[in-house]
Formats: structure tokens, C-alpha cells, sequence
């Protein structure tokens, strides 16, 4: 009986544990999450009772310096793929011991992608605040900061385009003045040509032929350039024609009129009259200023080989002392400068006011060049509001046309003046065959210069074989010549 009843007692707990083997793997996991939560119970107390003031002991607390000591772990330094600033902001730069703790502990947040601080695993530890920046407000990114981190540096918007401002306003003032002042050379040529070429002018009442073309509505100027124009003129006695050409400032371009305002230049225009042959005599005559005559005896290869300076003679009226005459002889300078001249242009009295704009005369018939009878005008044109201050000395030139084509050497000056060009032909034969003497010398010695250089390049053999075939054909050359015949 009491091995029965014993057999009863333990079957429930033979049941409980062996019945379903599944129950003892419970039962130890429960145990191990009671007493995980037991030790974290027993944490949080010792946690609260060291750094927040729980407990039963009531002693006054000690003062101590904040615990600086401890490593602190910082989040990592974000990739950064521009030139970073010279001060770091991988971290809190480090604060001495005396200095103060910061009066508002409220961590700030991290301005990096990923925050590895964990507030409750170092919750109560003292918070060290970044020093921010001065130079940027709490709101910028640390982007804007990468991107200019030197402001300082970046230059303001004047300086940066100095060269292109000054470039745009050049062409700007280029291109205004092109057109101003090719506008301007056209009103001088234009203004010359109705004061002296149109109804009722000098050029219109003594030539039958204006202009290049021969219909009416020809104009009379000929364009060659923004500051050239030309007139042409025919159909007079004594000659074949006249040619004018206006030679003015190069008003269009800035740099050429900047030069102008260093070195001064004025408006020309030269009249070039072709003589006949038959109507001008031999005469070599020119008039000009004195420093510019003087240049001209010497450059001009007709006044240098036949003219000299003229003196003023003392029984006569004569030029302003401002002239020089070069002529071939006296007779020659006294019959050409009349005494209508000198009252109309050349005088004292009239030089003044008519003869400002006189710069010289050339009158030749040994002029070098296609014409070889030339009578040259050099002029100064003045404004286009003051053109016919010049009509006196655009008068000298019809005038010249038929005193030149008139005039006639006397016997004495005629023979010395034929002897003259006689000796001067001979000359300049004496210089073409010297001329041709020396082209020809000069020819040979650099023909034999290339054959000597030919030679020093040949090597021994060639020289060899060329002695031997030398040989060959002087010995050629030395043998007799025998003639075959074929018999019959």
C-alpha cells in the first residue's frame, strides 16, 4: 500500500518533466530574462544613485572638477572631396582646465551625415561645445563654408573685367571713328571738288573733260581709299592732261589719328600735268620753301644732275625770302617767275594771305619715270568751310600750262643745256656698262663658287673616274682622224 501511494506522489511531476521535453527549454529561458532584467534593475539604481542624487546617505557632495578625462568617442570626419579651410572641424578643439564650463549644456547636433554619439551610454558627463566660426552665421552648411574659404580672396566684380571693359570701349571707339572720320574726308574731297571742278570753275573753263568716264553723269572723284581721291582733267592745249590726288589724314583710323596729335600732318594734293612732247622745251625749274629745297636738290635726281640754287637777283622783284629757287640757269628761273606772279602769289604783300597753303612747283623734262615732260603742283588743302582760300594757287596751274608751252630757250641757254643732258647721257651709259660689267663678274664668280663647292663634294673616286675620262678624250682629241671607205 505504500508503495502505491508513493508511485502516486511523483507521477505529476514525472509527468511535468518528462512528458513534454519542450517544457525544461522554457523554463530556462525565462529564468535567464529574469535575471537579465534584474541586473539592469540593479544598474539603473547604482546609475541614479551616483549621478543624479537617489539615495539614503545625505552628505553634502564634494567639489570636485568636472571629469574631463574620459574618452569621448567623436563621430567620424565625412568625406570631403573640396580644398578645405586651414582651421579643422573634425572636432572640439581642446579646452584648459581654468576655463569656465559652458553655461548651456544642450549638445548641438552634428552637422555630419552619420551620428555616432549615444546620449544615454555617457548620459551626466559634461558637453564641450564647438567654437563656431565667426565669419559665418549659425545657419551655413559647412558645403558653403568648402565652397569659398577665403572670401577675402575673391575678387570684386571691376577688377576681374579691366581688360574686357577697356577692349569693348577700344573697338567701340574704333568703330565710331571709322565712320566719323571717313565721313569727314569725304565732305574735304567733296567741298574741293564743287569749289574747282563743277559749272563755272577753273578746271571747267579751261578743260573740255572732267571725271575718268565720258558721260554726263560720271562722278568726278575716284575713290582709291578712305583717305585718297582722285581728279582727273583733259582736253587743253600743251598737254595731255591733269591729274589730282588728294592725299588727307587718315581721320578713319584711331591709332594713325592719335599718332597725328604727336607728330602733326596736314591734307596735300599734287597736280600732275603730262606735257607734250613737242610743247615743252628743255627746262629744269622748281620752287619751294628753303629747308625743303634743299632736301629736294638733293633727292631728286633731275634737279641734282642739272639745277642749282638760284640767288635772288638785285635789279628785280623776287620771291618772299621764305622760298628757294633751283633752276638750270637764271634765264630760265627770271623768265618763269613773272611779275604777275609774284603780285598774285609769290610777292611779299601777297604770299601772306594767298600763299599759306604753297608747298612747292616742279617743272622738268627729264623727269624720271613713263612722262618724261612733267609739270608738278603741291598743295595744303585747308577745311572744307574754308576751300577757296586756295583758288589762287589752283590758278597757277593753267597758267604754267600755257607759259611752259610757250616758252622758248634762248641760243647761249639752249647749247648749254643740250651739252649738259649730252654730258649726262654719258654718264649714265658709263654707268649701265659698269653696271652690266659687274652684273656679268658677279655672274662668273658665283658660277665658279658652285662648281668649286660641286667638286670639294665629290669623293676620290669620282675625281678618279673624271681625271680618267679627261684623259680619255684628250688623247681622243690628239690622235689622227682616219677616214673609211668601202671598196667597190
Amino acid at each position: 500500500m505504500a508503495k502505491r501511494s508513493s508511485s502516486l506522489w511523483f507521477s505529476p511531476i514525472s509527468s511535468l518533466s518528462f512528458t513534454r521535453g519542450d517544457t525544461l527549454w522554457y523554463s530556462l529561458a525565462l529564468l535567464s530574462i529574469l535575471s537579465l532584467l534584474g541586473q539592469q534593475l540593479s544598474r539603473c539604481s547604482v546609475l541614479a544613485a551616483d549621478f543624479e542624487g537617489f539615495g539614503d546617505e545625505e552628505e553634502e557632495p564634494l567639489e570636485s572638477p568636472p571629469i574631463t578625462d574620459l574618452p569621448i568617442r567623436s563621430p567620424l570626419p565625412p568625406t570631403i572631396l573640396t580644398q578645405s579651410h586651414f582651421e579643422t572641424h573634425h572636432g572640439p578643439p581642446d579646452e584648459s582646465p581654468n576655463s569656465p564650463p559652458p553655461s548651456d549644456p544642450t549638445p548641438k547636433p552634428s552637422s555630419t551625415p552619420f551620428d555616432y554619439w549615444d546620449e544615454d551610454e555617457f548620459e551626466g558627463l559634461p558637453i564641450q561645445e564647438s567654437v563656431q566660426n565667426p565669419k559665418f552665421p549659425e545657419n551655413s552648411t559647412q558645403s558653403a563654408s568648402e565652397s569659398n574659404p577665403n572670401p577675402a580672396l575673391k575678387p570684386s566684380f571691376p577688377s576681374s573685367y579691366v581688360v574686357e571693359i577697356v577692349c569693348v570701349s577700344f573697338l567701340i571707339a574704333f568703330t565710331v571713328n571709322y565712320f566719323v572720320g571717313k565721313r569727314e574726308n569725304e565732305n574735304i574731297g567733296l567741298a574741293w571738288a564743287t569749289q574747282f571742278a563743277t559749272k563755272d570753275s577753273i578746271f571747267e573753263k579751261n578743260f573740255s573733260l572732267l571725271g575718268t568716264g565720258d558721260g554726263k553723269d560720271t562722278p568726278l572723284l575716284l575713290k582709291e581709299g578712305d583717305n585718297v581721291f582722285k581728279f582727273y582733267a583733259s582736253g587743253r592745249r600743251f598737254c595731255q592732261g591733269v591729274l589730282a590726288t588728294m592725299e588727307l589724314k587718315s581721320r578713319h583710323d584711331l591709332i594713325s589719328k592719335i599718332y597725328n596729335l604727336i607728330v602733326p600732318c596736314k591734307d596735300e594734293i599734287t597736280f600732275e600735268v603730262y606735257m607734250n612732247d613737242d610743247a615743252m622745251d628743255q627746262v629744269v625749274f622748281a620752287l619751294s620753301k628753303k629747308k625743303a629745297a634743299k632736301v629736294m636738290h638733293k633727292e631728286v635726281r633731275d634737279l641734282q644732275r642739272y639745277a642749282n640754287l638760284v640767288s635772288a637777283p638785285t635789279n628785280r622783284k623776287w620771291v618772299v625770302e621764305d622760298l628757294a629757287v633751283i633752276s638750270e640757269s637764271k634765264e630760265v628761273a627770271g623768265d618763269l617767275i613773272t611779275d604777275a606772279i609774284l603780285d598774285q602769289v609769290f610777292g611779299d604783300k601777297a604770299f601772306e594771305k594767298f600763299g599759306k597753303g604753297f608747298i612747292s612747283m616742279h617743272f622738268s623734262d627729264q623727269h624720271v619715270g613713263t612722262h618724261r615732260k612733267m609739270l608738278l603742283f603741291k598743295f595744303v588743302l585747308p577745311d572744307a568751310n574754308h576751300m577757296a582760300d586756295m583758288t589762287r594757287l589752283v590758278a597757277l596751274i593753267p597758267y604754267y600750262i600755257d607759259l611752259i608751252g610757250r616758252y622758248k630757250l634762248s641760243t647761249q641757254v639752249r647749247s648749254k643745256a643740250e651739252a649738259a643732258r649730252s654730258k649726262v647721257a654719258q654718264e649714265v651709259y658709263k654707268e649701265l656698262l659698269n653696271a652690266r660689267q659687274e652684273e656679268l663678274q658677279k655672274r662668273k664668280a658665283d658660277k665658279k663658287k658652285m662648281m668649286e663647292e660641286a667638286e670639294a663634294k665629290l669623293n676620290t673616286e669620282a675625281i678618279r673616274k673624271k681625271e680618267a675620262k679627261e684623259r680619255a678624250r684628250q688623247m681622243k682629241k690628239g690622235k689622227p682622224k682616219v677616214k673609211m671607205t668601202r671598196a667597190h
